[in-house]
């Protein structure tokens, strides 16, 4: 890179729109606002997606379903990626803060721990939930579920 090759970033010298300058200006006279209708008119705001009067899309397509704004959702994190977690750590209990640094689950979110995969090593692991299979495996590879 040197100076012969440098550019300014896109839309860097792109110049304001300034309406009802004039003719020459190519936005002149209706200002780009067009003839007549409601949008032409001083003081003009129209709620989004508003179709001129008719029916607007939003509207018109069905509703479906149902949202429980009360359901709660756990991030899900499986035995084999705990058993990777033991084997980078090993002696160390898998807790919320742990599956955190590894990425396996948000600061904030809730952790459900799911039986997929095997355990060799013993293991403390805390979560929020944990699935049947998982705390049979857990306990017969010698480790302990903690629910937090």
């Amino acid at each position: 890179m040197n100076l012969s090759n440098l550019k300014a970033p896109k839309r860097a010298t792109e110049k304001r729109k300034r309406v009802g300058r004039g003719m020459g200006s190519g936005m002149g006279k209706t200002s780009t606002r067009g003839h007549k209708g409601q949008g032409s008119r001083s003081g003009s705001r129209l709620m989004r997606g508003f179709e001129g009067g008719q029916m607007p899309l939003h509207r018109r397509l069905p509703k479906r379903g149902f949202k429980n704004i009360f359901k709660t959702e756990y991030a899900v994190v499986n035995l084999d990626r705990i058993a990777a977690l033991a084997e980078q750590n090993p002696g160390q209990a898998i807790d919320h803060e742990a599956l955190v640094k590894a990425g396996l689950a948000g600061r904030s979110e809730l952790v459900k721990v799911l039986g997929n995969g095997e355990l060799k090593a013993a293991v403390t692991v805390r979560a929020h939930k944990f699935s049947k299979s998982a705390q049979e495996k857990i306990a017969a590879s010698g480790g302990k579920a903690e629910t937090l």
